[in-house]
């Protein structure tokens, strides 16, 4: 009984820690929808008055980005903005062809006036934070802006985001992503519903009432005496954009998101660069939870809400650990539940699964209507793609879980960058790309098992107990056969 009892025992707590998450979901569904029946009253600068237009550094940290770079410069060099006010600094650690192609591109923009530099490293030490943290010391600006290689701004941009730095409280501003192919493929719509959540939900739901947000790494603006009197970008975690907006805040800096402003990007068309990004978010995560969590605690200047949210967002990457663990022994749960009558009572606790994710579920459909709107036929639509979402992303579990653990235990790894493509539509080719991993990871034998695994637990649903068969967790084990196969079969038969 040993076993069955640690069987139980873990997965009631790791249902419990999911529960508690949802909970936390609920209450920034909260906070977003009383803040959007507020009036933005923030104090502005008046462009008008050409002494209020502050000095802007704007700063393109780059890396072997031969197919974006283009579409990168000619955009950027569009930002409105008083030609003598500006600076943009390419921030370029490339060691590929695209250092020349880059090269050339920069020089058509100086020709026409604008100060654009071309910076250049001997090494990748401390990799984006390392780049960002070098253009630092040459930048004329009082504000930075920042946008990777895949961000395309709005050429008002600039006058939608630096005049609310009149409030010297505030140091970051910043904006929502948008997708510029969001319906390319199953995967970028899942990408971009996840996305929505976090820019939607989770960034008005926190910031709204004073809770800490992050920088999202790109697409919005510092105060450069923010980034200073935090103690400057660091690279020792794979999000160094989490970490310096935690140490920001924790030195009482304001931050401020504008819902309203999307800046548009490109999302991954292939699962080999989604899963890249996944793992270095989800690894990010976790070691910023290490090296932040006992600072936030323990800080005299934050709140008791706010310590609680604080927590809870450091540890979202964690929470793939609990639902990799509810995966796996829901099975043997299945079968202990049907053995042991006189366990039957702990078996209550199955209940906050469901609860947890009808509380998901609601919480993603205002996101979702935000977007596409209301109405029947769009709610239906809607239950498709949480589905589909929701199976996708239980089958990264193990990837996503893989990645936390070793934040959690230290180990360190490369920054490894996304590829990106330049593709917005399916006519657009990817498999010429230079910058495409050849090879699956070795844990994709492993995410193939597990969709076997599920089918095993859907088999057992039929021949469970004396009663004939338990079908209360099939659902679960559908969609995570789903997940765990779409995985898989794209990992293996894209070649990517």
């Amino acid at each position: 009984m040993v076993i069955e009892y640690s069987i139980i025992f873990i997965y009631s707590i790791a249902l419990l820690l999911i529960f508690m998450y949802a909970l936390a979901q609920l209450n920034l569904l909260f906070n977003y929808l009383k803040a959007r029946k507020k009036v933005d009253t923030s104090e502005k600068f008046d462009f008008s008055n050409a002494k209020e237009i502050p000095f802007v550094t704007i700063q393109l940290p780059v890396y072997n980005e031969l197919y974006v770079m283009k579409r990168l410069l000619k955009n950027i060099a569009k930002l409105e903005y008083p030609i003598a006010k500006l600076e943009i600094q390419v921030l370029d650690d490339s060691t590929d062809e695209s250092i020349e192609t880059t090269a050339k591109q920069i020089k058509k923009i100086q020709e026409i006036g604008i100060d654009i530099q071309h910076i250049r490293r001997d090494n990748r030490k401390g990799f984006k934070a390392g780049a960002l943290k070098e253009g630092l010391k040459t930048a004329k600006g009082e504000f930075i802006v920042i946008f990777d290689a895949d961000f395309l701004p709005q050429k008002e941009w600039l006058y939608q985001t630096v005049p609310y730095f009149k409030d010297p409280k505030i140091g970051v501003v910043q904006t929502r992503w948008g997708h510029i192919n969001r319906d390319y493929s199953t995967l970028t719509k899942i990408q971009a519903f996840a996305l929505d959540a976090h820019f939607t939900l989770e960034q008005v739901g926190r910031n709204s009432e004073g809770h800490f947000i992050n920088f999202n790494g790109t697409a919005g603006v510092w105060r450069k005496d923010c980034i200073y009197d935090a103690g400057n970008w660091e690279g020792d975690t794979l999000t160094e954009d989490l970490d310096l907006s935690y140490r920001a805040q924790l030195k009482n800096w304001k931050f401020k998101y504008l819902e309203h402003v999307e800046t548009p990007a490109e999302l991954p068309v292939i699962i080999s660069a989604a899963r890249s990004q996944q793992f270095r978010w989800n690894k990010g995560g976790a070691e910023n939870f290490q090296k932040m969590m006992k600072r936030v605690v323990n800080s005299k200047n934050v709140s008791y809400k706010t310590k609680i949210h604080s927590v809870l967002h450091l540890l979202n990457s964690s929470m793939f650990i609990c639902i990799f663990l509810v995966a796996v022994l829901s099975i043997p749960m299945l079968y202990i539940k049907n053995e042991y009558a006189h366990l039957k009572i702990y078996f209550y606790v199955m209940s906050f699964f469901v609860v947890s994710s009808l509380i998901f579920f609601v919480c993603y459909w205002y996101m979702y209507k935000n977007t596409y709107g209301g109405g029947v036929k769009s709610f239906f639509k809607y239950i498709g793609a949480f589905f589909t979402f929701f199976s996708i992303a239980m089958g990264f579990s193990l990837h996503n879980t893989i990645a936390v653990l070793e934040g959690h235990f230290g180990k360190k790894s490369e920054f490894v960058r996304t590829p990106k493509f330049n593709i917005k539509t399916i006519k657009d080719g990817w498999k010429k790309n230079k910058y495409i991993k050849k090879k699956p990871s070795v844990h994709v034998l492993l995410e193939g098992l597990l969709a076997l695994y599920f089918v095993f637990g859907m088999y057992s649903a039929f021949v469970v107990g004396n009663e004939g068969g338990d079908f209360g967790l099939f659902p679960f084990h559908f969609m995570l056969f789903t997940g765990f196969s779409y995985v898989f079969l794209k990992s293996v038969f894209s070649k990517a």
